[in-house]
């Protein structure tokens, strides 16, 4: 059975049954119906048209369910006959698919889960798994989605950013179980940057692939999390590097700046240094003042301060890091690391106890509790 064909295939079916007068429920749950059949009967009678097979159970399965609900008689006159079987329709609904999901209306969260089930083709038991909820949970912020968003009509081109946001959502939330979240996101960020011509599509793309080209270099086989500079940059996957810089590269050429190609550009430094100690500094500095410029984001100007300390020494970027906010997620943890690239490695141990009592992460905890361990039995201590 091939799951990434169904997945593939379950935007389209479903932008099918839209057009056909189903509203967004009741045709989302047609189509799961329908992928549920289609896992049972292929492996033993694989058909000829997939699509055109999916859509006629989906179909009938959305039939089935409007004539058994006597609250919804009134719609007979809108599904009464079946269309014939045969080839499926070539029109592309996945984009619309894309902007319904990313609707303003929806959370985050719900945005998420929706994109996963409408345009990934997932179950909600393998999203519910993937973010370690009950499937009774998932079902219920599926279904609040899917009441919000029926009905709706885009007459006017939806928004990429919104897009591009909750598809980076999805990535940032790694992996678990049977679903592995990267690379969906980096399907689903391909279908996008494909159907769509937007720099900061192929931005994403770019990052993407360059962040989960280290992926295997990230943790130890303990599980503990292997900071960037301590990699075996050996493990990184060189053929996903060259594709991102590839995607980057035609991004910029457009000279259409956006913060997703800042972000791709700085990954892209880091990938191309051979060593830790050769990696440029200077302009990846340079990319976060363009990405400060675009953003103004915080996060944005602690992730600089640390690049500051890297090019222009500790102490340089320690002032940096006194401008802003220390109540930032991790500014605890970039100042143990300023301070003891600046020799005080007192002080960098107290604040790296202090960041891991702060951590949410419990990776993240546990290796900042080892960088204090690590400095208070050092010789002399």
């Amino acid at each position: 059975m091939d799951e990434t064909l169904l997945r593939s295939l379950t935007p389209g079916v479903l932008g099918i049954l839209v057009r056909r007068g189903a509203d967004f429920a009741a045709a989302e749950d047609a189509v799961q119906d329908a992928l549920v059949e289609a896992v049972r009967v292929w492996p033993g009678d694989p058909p000829r048209d997939p699509k055109g097979w999916l859509v006629t159970v989906a179909w009938r399965r959305f039939l089935d369910a409007a004539r058994a609900d006597t609250a919804r008689r009134r719609r007979e006159d809108l599904v009464d006959g079946e269309p014939e079987p045969g080839p499926a329709s070539a029109v592309d609904d996945t984009l619309w698919l894309y902007f319904l999901c990313a609707h303003p209306s929806l959370t985050p969260s719900s945005a998420v889960a929706l994109t996963l089930r409408a345009v990934g083709g997932l179950t909600t038991r393998q999203i519910a798994r993937a973010y370690l909820v009950p499937e009774t949970t998932m079902a219920q912020r599926i279904s609040r989605a899917k009441r919000t968003v029926s009905g709706v009509r885009f007459d006017r081109p939806g928004d990429v950013a919104t897009v591009l946001r909750v598809l980076y959502l999805v990535f940032n939330e790694g992996y678990s179980g049977d679903v592995d979240l990267a690379a969906e996101a980096i399907r689903l960020t391909r279908g996008l940057a494909a159907a769509v011509d937007h720099p900061e599509a192929s931005g994403l793309l770019a990052l993407m692939l360059l962040h989960h080209a280290r992926r295997a270099a990230r943790t130890a086989p303990d599980g503990a999390l292997v900071p960037l500079a301590e990699q075996d940059r050996g493990r990184w996957d060189t053929a996903l590097i060259a594709e991102g810089v590839e995607v980057l590269q035609a991004a910029l050429a457009r000279d259409r700046p956006g913060e997703f190609q800042a972000q791709a550009a700085i990954a892209a430094l880091h990938a191309d240094a051979p060593t830790a100690a050769e990696t440029d500094w200077v302009q990846i500095v340079e990319w976060y003042d363009e990405l400060v410029r675009l953003t103004g984001s915080p996060v944005v100007r602690l992730n600089r301060a640390v690049a500051v300390g890297e090019a222009d020494g500790p102490r340089a970027g320690l002032a940096a890091l006194a401008e802003l906010d220390d109540s930032l997620p991790r500014h605890t943890a970039v100042a143990a690391y300023l301070h003891e690239r600046d020799g005080d490695p007192e002080t960098a141990a107290r604040l790296y106890a202090e960041a891991a009592r702060k951590a949410t992460d419990l990776a993240e905890r546990n290796h900042l509790t080892r960088q204090a361990a690590r400095l208070n039995t050092r010789p002399g201590r």
